[in-house]
C-alpha cells in the first residue's frame, strides 16, 4: 500500500498540464452511493450516472482519459463522501477541484430563481461554476500524508464530545437525585479522581453504612491524591449525614444504570488518554508540532488540530488567505449608503475557530503573556461589559491565528513580548517569532 500511495503521489504532483485552459470539464453531485455526472467538452455535453463501486470507478477514469484533455473535475464535499472517489481520481492525475457549498447555494438561487435542488440541477450549477473558475484547491489527505494526523484528530474531537455528554447527564440528572451535595468537588482537572470516588460510593448511604474512621480508611485510594486526605474525607462523610438524596438501596437497578454512567465516562476519558498518547508517538519528530508548543495557550491536543484541519500551513500565501480558511475574516453587508456592522464571517473550518478560541482564553489567563495584555487593552474601554469580552476573546482568537501562521511559515518559536520593542506596541507578521523568547521590560 506504501509503494501505491507514493507512486498516486508522484502522480499528483509531477509537471503536468493542469495550470493551461481545461479543454473538458466534469461536474459531479456526491452522494452516498451514486454519483451524478454531467460532462462536457468539444464533443458535447453528457450525463450519467457512476456508482461507489471499484469497477465503475475505473470505467469512469477510462472515460476521463478519453476526453479531450487537459480535463479538469469539480466536486462539492459531501461528508466524506467524495474521499475515495476523489483518491482515485487524484492518484489517476487529474486535475481536481471543490466547489463551495455556499457558491452552489447562490448561483442555484440566481440560475434557476429558487431554492429548490434535484440532481440534473445541481450538476449543471457545479458545471457553470467549475467553467467559471470559482473553485478551491483540493488536496487529498491521504496522499499529501497526514490522513492518519487527521483520524486521530477526528477521533478525540468525537470522544470529547460523548465524554462531555456523559457529564453533562451526570451532573445535571443523577448527581441532583442520588448526592447532590457532591457535586461541588466536581473540578474539571480532576473529573477522572472524582468518578472514581462516586463509583465506590454512589450514595451518601453506601457512606454512612460504617463510622467515620472506618470510611477515612477504606476510601483513601478511590479520593485520589490530596494534600490532606483525611479532612477532605471528613467533610464528604459529613455531607452524606446530612444529605437529602433519594434513599434507594445500593443494588437497585437506579444506582446500576447511575454506575453504568460514571464507568462510560472512565472508559471515555481513559479513551482520550489514548488517543493523545498515539498523537504525541506520531508527531514526536513533526517540527511543527513542537513550534506550535512554543505559542502561548496552544498544547498537543491545539497542535494537533492545527495541523489535522490545516495541512501544511505553507501553503497559504498570506495570512488573510489563512483567516479566511479559519472564518476569523471580517465580512459586513453593505446596499448603497448602508453598511452593516463588520462581524466574523464563519465561512471557514469551524474545529480551527474553536481551537484558537479557546487557545486564545486559556493564553489570556497567563501571567506574563503579550496576549494577555492586548485583551487587557481591549476590555479597558469597558471593563464591566460581557460584549466587550467577547469581543475581545474574538480579537484574542484571530491573533492567535495570525501568530500561529507566522510561525510555521518562519520556521522559528514565538516571541514573547516582541511588540514591547515597537513604537506602535504591536506585532508585525515579521517579527511575531523568535529563536529565543525575550524578557518581558520592566515596570519599574
Amino acid at each position: 500500500m506504501t509503494g501505491y500511495v507514493a507512486a498516486a503521489a508522484a502522480a499528483a504532483h509531477r509537471p503536468s498540464d493542469k495550470h493551461d485552459a481545461p479543454a473538458s470539464w466534469v461536474a459531479i453531485d456526491i452522494a452516498k452511493d451514486t454519483h451524478v455526472v454531467l460532462a462536457e467538452s468539444a464533443r458535447g455535453r453528457r450525463p450519467f450516472r457512476v456508482a461507489n463501486r471499484l469497477e465503475d470507478v475505473h470505467a469512469f477514469v477510462a472515460f476521463l482519459r478519453e476526453l479531450p484533455a487537459p480535463v479538469r473535475i469539480g466536486f462539492e464535499p459531501t461528508g466524506v463522501y467524495h474521499r475515495p472517489l476523489a483518491f482515485q481520481l487524484v492518484s489517476a492525475g487529474f486535475d481536481v477541484v471543490l466547489i463551495a457549498s455556499l457558491a452552489c447555494a447562490r448561483y442555484r438561487e440566481a440560475m434557476f430563481t429558487s431554492w429548490d435542488k434535484n440532481e440534473p440541477k445541481d450538476t449543471q450549477v457545479l458545471l457553470e461554476l467549475l467553467k467559471q473558475g470559482v473553485t478551491m484547491r483540493y488536496v487529498d489527505p491521504l496522499i499529501a500524508g497526514w490522513h492518519d494526523i487527521q483520524e486521530i484528530s477526528k477521533t478525540y474531537w468525537h470522544v470529547t464530545l460523548a465524554r462531555t455528554r456523559v457529564q453533562h447527564s451526570l451532573l445535571t440528572h443523577y448527581l441532583p437525585l442520588y448526592w447532590p451535595e457532591f457535586a461541588r468537588f466536581w473540578r474539571t482537572s480532576r473529573s477522572e479522581a472524582f468518578c472514581q470516588m462516586l463509583n465506590a460510593y454512589p450514595t451518601p448511604a453506601s457512606i454512612t453504612a460504617t463510622d467515620c474512621d472506618t470510611f477515612v480508611a477504606t476510601a483513601a485510594l478511590p479520593a485520589g491524591r490530596k494534600v490532606n486526605k483525611r479532612a477532605w474525607l471528613t467533610e464528604v462523610y459529613e455531607l452524606a449525614r446530612r444529605s437529602i438524596a433519594l434513599p434507594i438501596p445500593l443494588d437497585s437497578p437506579a444506582v446500576a444504570t447511575f454506575r453504568l454512567r460514571i464507568e462510560r465516562f472512565l472508559a471515555l476519558s481513559a479513551e482520550r488518554m489514548r488517543l493523545e498518547r498515539w498523537a504525541s508517538e506520531l508527531l514526536a519528530d513533526n517540527h511543527d508540532y513542537q513550534l506550535l508548543q512554543t505559542i502561548p495557550g496552544i498544547g498537543p491536543v491545539f497542535a494537533l488540530t492545527i495541523l489535522a484541519e490545516t495541512g501544511d500551513l505553507r501553503r497559504f500565501a498570506h495570512r488573510r488567505q489563512f483567516l479566511k480558511f479559519c472564518g476569523l475574516d471580517l465580512a459586513k453587508s453593505q446596499s448603497g449608503m448602508s453598511r452593516g456592522r463588520e462581524q466574523l464571517s464563519k465561512r471557514g473550518n469551524a474545529r480551527l475557530r474553536c481551537a484558537f478560541w479557546f487557545a486564545g482564553r486559556i493564553a489570556v489567563r497567563l501571567r506574563e503573556s503579550s496576549i494577555r495584555d492586548k485583551y487587557e487593552r481591549y476590555v479597558a474601554v469597558n471593563p464591566k461589559s460581557a460584549d466587550q469580552r467577547r469581543k475581545a476573546y474574538t480579537a484574542i482568537a484571530g491573533k492567535m491565528a495570525r501568530i500561529t501562521y507566522a510561525v510555521i511559515k518562519t520556521d522559528r518559536p514565538y516571541r514573547s513580548y516582541f511588540e514591547y520593542e515597537l513604537p506602535g506596541g504591536s506585532i508585525p507578521l515579521s517579527g511575531a517569532v523568535e529563536a529565543a523568547s525575550a524578557v518581558p521590560p520592566s515596570t519599574s
